[in-house]
């Protein structure tokens, strides 16, 4: 798409958001109705097209992308019409007679940049998001899963007024020409470099941003916790969607004690999960595009493989692979991996693991897996994430009921359930006064009024 197509549908949502439509609660509800129904009737078409960029299974898919935006359309449904309505805030007795409201309005056109790892997830969700609040919306998926970009423009062209909700295809050419356009509210889900090239683009026209990132997100595993258990959530965890999701494990921190049996039950949960050979597996993702899959392959050349390490270029096939032996110094411990490689890192006392980790950026998710509630409370005292789970890995992100987001380089702002509804909401302040009386002390002459101001501030 060319730069004045592109002028012209943010022209076009600009005019239709003038109309006030989108401000009345009627209309968003069918708009979020419309959503849901359009995605439950394309369900078959993305099991495809995330087969055909993601060899994603569709169990994977439905859980994954599907389930998830369904989840947060009907929380959204179920809570909209409170969440919209004017609240009553505390006036002070010094402008007596007034009451005070906070009025969440709609900030007007939305651009929403989407990834490829989950690109109906992390793209329509947010877009529920904008469409309670009552904005317009101009989606950009990423071209790097082209099937599923196909199905998102069809879906969303077929049923909304592109003046309303919009899809632009395009590379990243495409998303340059979006940014220098002004959007009323940008939405990124991206790697930190592109983020950095958002807030670049926003400060043109200081324009709010939530920043969905990443980072490498930790796993501590105590001496003191259920290994089959812990092996397994974790195994599930790192590689659902060949390990491409931005709250996926990135690195093991173990107590040095128990990390041989751990190692086995990693690779007893691999077996269960994907057979003896992951390559024919049906629920085993792959790599999205080769120059992934040869960044994710230079990584295997340091630490030892104990569990897979086996490529397939033709096929973009990495199999979930454990890396012991690895330090804090190597290659795949300095960047977010994004794929399925695991690197194990092992320490003597847990003040080892918190001091590595708050050597780092602030990640995206943390996790702590012990049954020992004093390690369980010190790790999150003493370590900063965007969110994170205990005794468990991921369940956190998909949860409309907690905000989800990052801090400091792992991300800048929330979403999910009341969040979404918030973040593309601006609160507005108006206090209203009557004409009962008008106290004259905040008028001059002041004369003597000090005094009283003061007693009655």
């Amino acid at each position: 798409m060319d730069g004045s197509t592109i002028v012209e549908v943010i022209k076009n949502q600009r005019v239709f958001f003038a109309t006030g439509q989108t401000k009345d609660l009627s209309f968003r509800i069918e708009q979020l109705k419309k959503l849901k129904r359009a995605i439950i009737q394309n369900e078959q078409a993305i099991f495809d097209a995330l087969r055909q960029d993601l060899n994603k299974h569709p169990f994977e898919a439905y859980g994954g992308d599907i389930a998830i935006v369904v989840n947060e359309i009907d929380y959204a449904l179920k809570h909209l019409s409170s969440w919209a309505k004017p609240k009553r805030a505390w006036t002070p007795i010094a402008y007596f007679p007034g009451t005070s409201r906070i009025i969440p309005e709609p900030y007007g056109v939305a651009l929403i940049l989407g990834p490829w790892n989950f690109p109906f997830q992390l793209t329509l969700a947010p877009l529920a998001g904008a469409v309670s609040a009552g904005n317009c919306a101009v989606l950009k998926p990423s071209e790097l899963a082209p099937a599923s970009s196909r199905l998102l423009a069809k879906i969303i062209n077929e049923h909304f007024d592109p003046a309303y909700l919009a899809v632009v295809e395009g590379d990243a050419g495409t998303a340059q020409m979006l940014l220098a356009e002004r959007s009323d509210y940008i939405f990124l889900t991206g790697g930190q470099a592109v983020g950095r090239l958002v807030m670049q683009a926003a400060a043109k026209y200081l324009t709010p941003v939530t920043l969905e990132l990443g980072g490498k997100n930790p796993c501590i595993v105590d001496s003191d916790t259920h290994l089959a258990y812990t092996a397994r959530r974790i195994v599930w965890g790192k590689f659902f969607n060949a390990g491409q999701s931005c709250v996926a494990v990135d690195y093991l921190l173990v107590d040095k004690r128990v990390k041989r049996d751990l190692l086995l039950q990693l690779g007893a949960s691999i077996r269960e999960f994907y057979g003896p050979d992951p390559a024919r597996s049906p629920d085993y993702g792959r790599i999205i595009n080769n120059a992934h899959f040869s960044r994710l392959s230079g990584l295997l050349d340091r630490g030892t493989i104990v569990i897979g390490g086996q490529t397939e270029r033709a096929g973009r096939y990495i199999a979930p692979t454990v890396i012991d032996g690895v330090t804090p110094d190597d290659p795949v411990m300095q960047n977010e991996i994004f794929g399925p490689l695991l690197p194990v890192v092992e320490y003597d006392d847990l003040a080892q693991a918190i001091e590595l980790i708050n050597k780092r950026p602030k990640p995206l998710a943390l996790y702590v897996f012990s049954r020992n509630r004093e390690v369980q409370d010190r790790v999150f005292r003493e370590t900063s994430s965007g969110g994170g789970c205990i005794n468990d890995t991921v369940i956190h992100q998909p949860t409309t009921t907690l905000p989800f987001g990052g801090v400091g380089m792992s991300g800048i702002g929330k979403y999910h359930g009341k969040a979404s509804f918030d973040t593309f909401s601006h609160e507005r302040s108006v206090i209203r006064s009557g004409f009962l009386f008008d106290i004259k002390l905040r008028y001059p002459p002041y004369k003597d009024h000090l005094k009283l101001l003061k007693r009655i501030l």
